[in-house]
């Protein structure tokens, strides 16, 4: 048989990319997704590869990447991205540079007129005590713009390693999704032959959709999501949502539950 990926009637699209089946690479939510969450609804919206490897962990089977996917998963939870503002730190570099110049400009101006002050013999004291308070201030305002300078070269160096951290996180998650996509396929070839004889027992099913691989299989989505349903071992109800009518119409709920072998509610119509 020719493989091939059929959408289906819901428009699922079997191919297995990260975004597209609807699980992440977020640490925040755990290396691998919760089976029952993945099958707990009809159509699951997700990929049958997916609904495969979620039937194979509710049995309890992992796969030959298990041990790589927890340790890329504990490693990215471990990375945290430092806050940088580097705006901020400029603008007060700016600030106390401009505030330097302008002190300097009033220094110079008030020896000038101690110098002028002298040179025509009147008392320069007052020019003197203003040019002693003009110098503390520059000298103030010098500390100051040092120290902004300081700060915004250690901002810059936050900066840079804000943005390693944003790649190695990057790599990570990259690695990551490749890593459950590799388990996904692994897992999922391992359950087919159970999945393809489950079709036989599910409203629309037909072993003959169902090829030698998940990627061939040219059958009805929902079905294919029934029979993974079948096939784990879950204990939480199932809900059919509005989109499975013609499963609705071709098995009594009662029947359905009983195929499946868990609590089925809806669809919520």
């Amino acid at each position: 048989m020719t493989a091939r990926r059929d959408r289906g009637p819901l428009g699922r699209d079997d191919s297995d990319r990260d975004g597209l089946d609807g699980e992440s690479s977020d640490p925040a939510e755990g290396p691998l997704p919760n089976p029952a969450e993945v099958l707990g609804r009809v159509p699951t919206g997700t990929s049958l590869r997916r609904e495969l490897a979620a039937a194979a962990r509710s049995r309890g089977q992992t796969s030959s990447f298990a041990i790589e996917i927890e340790a890329i998963h504990a490693e990215l939870t471990t990375i945290e991205i430092p806050e940088v503002d580097l705006e901020s730190a400029r603008r007060r570099v700016a600030d106390a540079t401009g505030e330097e110049g302008r002190l300097k400009e009033r220094v110079a101006a008030v020896r000038g007129d101690v110098r002028t002050r002298r040179a025509v013999d009147a008392d320069p004291a007052e020019a003197l005590d203003d040019l002693e308070t003009a110098a503390a201030e520059l000298s103030e305002a010098q500390t100051a713009r040092i120290a902004a300078e300081q700060a915004l070269e250690r901002e810059r160096e936050r900066a840079a390693a804000a943005r390693d951290e944003r790649e190695r996180r990057l790599a990570l998650r990259d690695r990551l999704g490749n890593r459950k996509r590799d388990a996904r396929k692994e897992l999922s070839i391992a359950m087919y032959p159970e999945f393809r004889e489950a079709l036989s027992a599910v409203p629309g099913g037909d072993p003959v959709d169902a090829g030698t691989a998940p990627s061939e299989y040219g059958g009805c989505a929902v079905a294919a999501s029934l029979a993974a349903i079948r096939i784990a071992e879950i204990e939480d109800p199932v809900t059919l949502r509005p989109a499975i009518d013609s499963v609705s119409d071709a098995s009594e709920e009662a029947d359905l539950e009983s195929v499946l072998g868990v609590p089925v509610t809806g669809p919520d119509l």
